[in-house]
């Protein structure tokens, strides 16, 4: 004989009612979030630029610390050569084998004839200025890591006695890494356009950017999309000396 309680019906409101009481809880959380949200804000934007320190200007801030530091670096390299230089222990040899060693290292200024290359950015609106070329991809528009190299490259290759990317000489260990259209040279932070000035034989210097396959490639896209190509003779130029470390740091193996 059945009991009343495990009637059909009875049975029904009993699977309900835990559906019930989940709606219940997600309102309620609802409502407490929409609560939290507003006992935050105050009434303000959550999304004000006046609220938040935005991720570039943590990247500008240590940018010019790092020139600051690099300054200081350099004068204080400056008073150690000059220091260095009343040791009357050592002789007229010493001190020319130090000084060329210095010259390749890039920390003492070069001057002599000299050409500034200038790329830029195509603005952001530009269009295929080629007929039969397909409208471009942002990508298309930018300054590119491959492209910086590649002039850096064949300066070397003519011949270049020194280098300089936009205001530091570049150096053996020195790497050119772009994320997006950003420049990050040894610890600071560059926007386009971006500049390359090399001492050297400008006629030399100016064959070797002709002959590299890499910026013929570049300069398709010079002609198609509006990038900017600049190349400007010097009569003469004096590039500073690296002022930044020259320690070098790398891995050591764990001793067992």
């Amino acid at each position: 004989m059945s009991n009343s309680a495990d009637s059909p019906g009875r049975r029904s409101r009993l699977r309900l009612r835990p559906v019930r009481l989940l709606t219940l809880v997600v309102f309620a959380l609802a409502g407490l979030l929409f609560w939290i949200s507003f006992d935050t804000a105050r009434g303000t934007n959550l999304r004000s630029d006046d609220s938040m320190l935005r991720l570039s200007d943590l990247i500008q801030d240590h940018s010019q610390k790092n020139k600051i530091q690099d300054e200081r670096n350099a004068s204080l390299r400056t008073d150690v050569d000059r220091l260095a230089g009343k040791d009357s222990g050592s002789t007229d040899a010493d001190k020319a084998r130090v000084d060329a060693l210095e010259k390749n290292a890039g920390t003492k200024k070069v001057s002599g004839q000299a050409l500034t290359v200038t790329l830029t950015d195509a603005p952001p609106n530009a269009t295929a200025q080629i007929p039969g070329v397909p409208e471009p991809q942002p990508n298309d528009l930018v300054i590119h890591q491959q492209d910086l190299q590649a002039v850096v490259n064949a300066l070397w290759q003519g011949g270049a006695k020194g280098i300089k990317v936009m205001d530091q000489r570049l150096i053996s260990t020195s790497a050119v890494r772009c994320v997006g259209n950003t420049l990050i040279l040894q610890g600071r932070v560059y926007s386009p356009p971006y500049t390359v000035t090399a001492v050297g034989d400008r006629q030399a210097l100016t064959d070797s950017l002709n002959a590299s396959p890499a910026i013929q490639n570049y300069l398709q896209y010079v002609d198609a999309y509006g990038l900017g190509w600049k190349v400007e003779p010097h009569g003469a130029m004096t590039l500073p000396g690296y002022s930044g470390t020259v320690d070098l740091h790398y891995a050591q193996p764990v001793k067992p």
